[in-house]
C-alpha cells in the first residue's frame, strides 16, 4: 500500500494550498441530506468500520463542530463529484453519535463514508487515532510528504489523519477496486478527499 499515496502528494499539496472555499455542512438541493444529530449509537453504524467503534472514546452530549461537518459539505463534494465525473450530487446522510460525526455518501457502486471523532483535546485524539491504527487490519503508515505533516494511516480503502482534536477517516472500502472514469483505487478515492478535508480545516483554523 505504501506505493499508492506519494503519487498523489502535488494533488494534495495545491489543495491545502488553494484553501477550501464551501460554507461548512452546506448542501444544495441536488444534494439533499438527512441529519440525525440527536442519533443514539444505534445511528452510527458506518463509524464502526476497521475498528473504530471498539476505541471509541466516552460520547459527548454537545452536536458536532462547524469543521467536522465540513465532510458533508460542498468542497468535498464538488471534489468526489469531479473525480468521479458524476452527472449529479450523490445522496447523503448525516449522523451524531458517540462524538463521532459521519456522513455517508450514496453512490452507485456502493456507499462511501467520511467519519469525524471528534476528542477533548489533541493528545486524546491521538490516544484514539493509536488505538484505531493498532486495531485496524494491515493498517500501512502513509509517510513522508504523502501525510503531510500529520499521523495517518491506510487499510484497504480507507486513511485515517489525525489534525488536532480529530480523527478523520474516509472509507471507500465498499467500492469497486476501480472507480471513475481513470480508474482510480478506493485507497486513492480516499486519499484525495481526505486531503481535500484537511485543506478545509487548515483554513477553517
Amino acid at each position: 500500500m505504501k506505493n499508492r499515496v506519494p503519487l498523489l502528494v502535488p494533488l494534495a499539496l495545491s489543495l491545502l494550498l488553494s484553501g477550501c472555499a464551501a460554507a461548512a455542512g452546506s448542501t444544495g438541493p441536488s444534494a439533499p441530506s438527512e441529519s440525525l444529530a440527536s442519533a443514539g449509537p444505534a445511528g452510527n453504524e458506518h463509524a464502526s468500520h476497521h475498528g473504530s467503534a471498539t476505541a471509541s472514546p466516552p460520547a459527548s452530549t454537545a452536536g458536532p463542530s462547524e469543521a467536522a461537518k465540513m465532510v458533508c459539505g460542498d468542497q468535498p463534494m464538488d471534489r468526489l463529484t469531479t473525480i468521479l465525473a458524476l452527472s449529479q450530487n450523490p445522496h447523503t446522510v448525516s449522523t451524531w453519535a458517540n462524538s463521532t460525526f459521519t456522513c455517508t455518501y450514496h453512490l452507485a457502486d456502493g456507499a462511501l463514508t467520511i467519519s469525524v471523532q471528534e476528542a477533548p483535546d489533541q493528545a486524546k485524539a491521538r490516544t484514539y487515532f493509536d488505538a484505531m491504527q493498532a486495531l485496524a487490519t494491515d493498517a500501512t503508515p502513509i509517510e513522508g510528504l504523502a501525510n503531510l505533516g500529520f499521523p495517518a494511516y491506510e487499510t484497504a480503502g480507507s486513511a485515517v489523519f489525525q489534525k488536532d482534536n480529530f480523527v478523520l477517516q474516509v472509507d471507500a472500502s465498499a467500492l469497486p477496486p476501480a472507480v471513475g472514469p481513470h480508474a482510480i483505487s478506493p485507497n486513492q478515492l480516499a486519499y484525495q478527499l481526505s486531503t481535500t478535508i484537511l485543506a478545509c480545516w487548515v483554513e477553517h483554523h
